[in-house]
């Protein structure tokens, strides 16, 4: 647990996200219905103004707060400072749903020291949902404490996925996504990886997999599914790491039969 003085520091740190990743979410809310400026990055990897626009915002707020921290953020890339704090963010999590007004998407926020992740916030301003955890200090829903869910059986499991921006009409990307089809209740693929990853952490989804996520994707959603009592790992089973190619979240029972699934090199059908 932290220290009395450790506690406060932590606290200020989470006060401090939530307010900045609600007044982004707000917002971004305000401009939804507004025609959008919209760039592509890849066929389907767009970025719009007020991607731009919350980005700017939250960096500025951090900045007042902790001028010393450095911020990894999806535009703006890496500033870098002289601190063991690294702010990573996500303005808008669901950008292409966003873009076509499919209310599905949320701004993240994750606090790392040193290598490890310590805070994260992720806010879905549509259903004014706020999920948030500390480290050693559990996962929260708005003020509900909430733990991943007790499914123990693939069969009755309900998962989520995501697919990469390049996609490629190969066995990486469709094998898993088939071979998991026919042994669960079935497979979500919303488009904000960040809101799916919260959705296991309060038991709402059993899991979620994919390739290609970027650390803003993931940072706060690893903090909230670990303290939810979840299961984090890259493909190999290995504790994920923010680089890393390959993200398995799950409620940690059905974590091994979701990998030896999602590795399998044929299609086998099974009712």
């Amino acid at each position: 647990m932290l220290t009395s003085g450790g506690k406060s520091i932590m606290l200020r740190f989470l006060e401090s996200a939530i307010n900045i990743a609600k007044k982004s979410g707000d917002f971004i809310v305000s401009h939804l219905e507004d025609e959008k400026i919209i760039e592509l990055k890849g066929i389907s990897n767009l970025v719009t103004s007020i991607d731009k626009e919350s980005e700017k915002l939250i960096i500025k707020c951090l900045e007042e707060n902790f001028p010393d921290h450095s911020i990894l953020s999806e535009e703006r890339g890496f500033l870098q400072k002289k601190s063991d704090y690294t702010w990573i963010i996500d303005p808008l999590d669901g950008t292409t749903n966003y873009a076509h007004r499919f209310p599905f998407f949320g701004v993240s926020i994750a606090l790392k020291y040193n290598e490890e992740i310590i805070l994260g916030v992720i806010y879905d301003p549509i259903r004014k949902e706020l999920f948030f955890a500390l480290k050693n200090e559990g996962a929260y829903l708005n003020d509900k404490k909430v733990a991943v869910s007790k499914t123990k059986n693939i069969a009755d499991a309900l998962i989520s996925t995501g697919m990469p921006y390049e996609l490629t009409l190969d066995e990486k990307n469709f094998l898993p996504f088939i071979n998991l089809s026919s042994r669960t209740h079935g497979i979500r693929r919303a488009g904000s990886a960040a809101l799916e990853i919260a959705y296991v952490a309060c038991g709402r989804l059993d899991g979620f997999w994919a390739r290609k996520l970027k650390p803003w994707d993931i940072a706060a959603g690893i903090i909230l599914v670990k303290e939810a009592g979840g299961k984090v790992t890259d493909f190999n089973g290995n504790d994920i790491q923010l680089d890393d190619d390959t993200f398995l979240a799950s409620n940690g029972l059905i974590h091994d039969n979701m990998l030896e699934i999602i590795k399998l090199e044929r299609i086998v059908i099974k009712k």
